[in-house]
């Protein structure tokens, strides 16, 4: 619950402490986004959430400040600017006295820690915010595995470090995820180095399963499904022959490098397109970079444990189907899709914004409706009416030029549960090496689709 007018007051006439920071400045986002990383750490564990108030000087006093509700959307967005890994749980809002207002940023303690601000772990510890020591990093790490419950902060236990590619996680993981300066003082051993960073436990001497699936030698003998099988049908359902099958495999940082390759050069055609005489236009199938979002997003928001299904990745004569384990997660329902965000898999998600596949946490949605609308696509349609799997479809472009399976745009999410008719194949196994069906049974589906534009 938001802070009434007397606590907020009472805290602005006490001292600063290791819950309590105050500011003037409306627009230091660094000075901020270091508070909010500090209030999560919560290195004496407290369990009580830390405020950050604007608009109040050191001695609490206020100076007639005043907050438009967009300087406060742009105090949340810090949450999912991508700065603060992870990101914590945080509420924005503000008061009016007599003298002025204060806009109030409350952070919740994390137990995902140790949390850090670009790189660096800060803390507070009275009134002294400072970048945590090696020990004070060790206590963090050591509370935040004792708390881990995502299926990626696990350790796996039937691993060592043996399993992982130590000169993979010293040569391109570690410098995207801690800044140099802190990385040219860190004289700890590589397990400690990966413990903090939520990729090993220290009490079962194990790797995570996020440690696992970044930096395996082979992820899939410890999940099995984690991979991307890709295969193109020449026609529109499963029982026509298959042109092409891949297999994306091996650890995430191997895996993402071919995929991303992959859907750049081998999904995206562009035709000329005859406008006049003395001009042509470039016509895209499907933009690439939409495609790419679909499929990162898909890694990132899977579900990992409980069954051995890969994300499936199938394009179709007229169509893209990407349909992966694990259907809306916490807090996240078909009401507030895609407006809400929430995360089955934080560590692989900060994997995935560190390794730079992902820009910042909760526009992917966005970002694949704004690059289909630019291409002249229709929206893509998010299929949830199964609970067991997310999957998303995204029309050929060309195919829609030529006049087939034409599907009005609309201006905004259209939600509606229907009957979509006898099953054309689309959801039955398929031997990928004949392409033949092995069950066609003719079903009816009860699909919930979402059209994003």
């Amino acid at each position: 619950m938001p802070l009434t007018k007397d606590e907020i007051r009472s805290l602005l006439s006490d001292i600063e402490n290791e819950r309590v920071e105050r500011t003037i400045s409306t627009d230091n986002t660094k000075k901020m986004s270091e508070a909010i990383c500090a209030f999560a750490n919560d290195i004496r564990n407290t369990k009580k959430p830390g405020y950050f108030i604007i608009g109040a000087d050191d001695d609490g006093k206020l100076d007639g400040q005043t907050f438009t509700d967009e300087q406060l959307r742009s105090y949340a967005g810090l949450r999912n600017a991508g700065a603060i890994l992870p990101p914590p749980a945080m509420m924005v809002y503000k008061e009016s006295f007599p003298d002025g207002e204060v806009a109030v940023i409350e952070v919740q303690p994390s137990e995902d820690t140790p949390v850090r601000y670009k790189g660096v772990i800060w803390i507070r510890i009275g009134a002294r915010k400072a970048e945590a020591n090696s020990e004070e990093e060790r206590i963090l790490t050591e509370k935040g595995q004792i708390h881990s419950s995502s299926f990626d902060g696990r350790p796996c236990r039937e691993a060592t470090i043996e399993d992982i590619d130590v000169d993979l996680f010293r040569n391109e993981y570690l410098p995207k995820a801690v800044s140099p300066t802190t990385l040219a003082k860190d004289k700890r051993t590589v397990t400690q180095q990966m413990a903090s960073l939520r990729l090993f436990d220290t009490r079962f001497n194990s790797p995570t399963y996020a440690g696992i699936l970044l930096l395996g030698h082979d992820p899939q003998y410890f999940i099995p499904g984690a991979y991307i099988q890709y295969v193109k049908f020449a026609g529109k359902t499963r029982a026509t022959k298959v042109l092409k099958e891949n297999r994306f495999k091996g650890n995430l940082i191997i895996m993402l490098k071919e995929l991303e390759y992959f859907i750049k050069y081998s999904i995206e055609n562009k035709r000329p397109e005859f406008v006049s005489v003395l001009r042509e236009e470039p016509r895209i199938n499907y933009p690439w970079e939409a495609i790419r979002e679909l499929a990162m997003n898909a890694v990132m928001h899977r579900a990992y444990n409980g069954n051995n299904s890969p994300i499936k990745f199938y394009e179709y004569s007229d169509r893209i189907e990407i349909d992966n384990p694990g259907n809306l997660y916490g807090k996240v329902n078909l009401e507030n899709f895609p407006n809400e965000t929430d995360y089955r898999n934080p560590n692989i998600a900060e994997i995935m914004l560190n390794l730079g596949y992902v820009n910042r946490f909760g526009s992917g949605v966005k970002t694949v409706s704004t690059l289909l609308e630019e291409n002249g696509s229709v929206p893509a349609e998010f299929l949830l009416g199964d609970y067991t799997t997310f999957k998303v479809v995204v029309q050929n472009a060309d195919v829609i030029e030529n006049g087939t399976n034409v599907i009005e745009k609309k201006p905004e999410i259209i939600i509606d549960t229907t009957e979509s008719g006898t099953n054309t194949g689309i959801d039955d196994p398929i031997d990928v090496n004949n392409g033949t069906m092995r069950n066609d049974s003719g079903t009816m589906r009860n699909d919930t689709m979402i059209l994003i534009e």
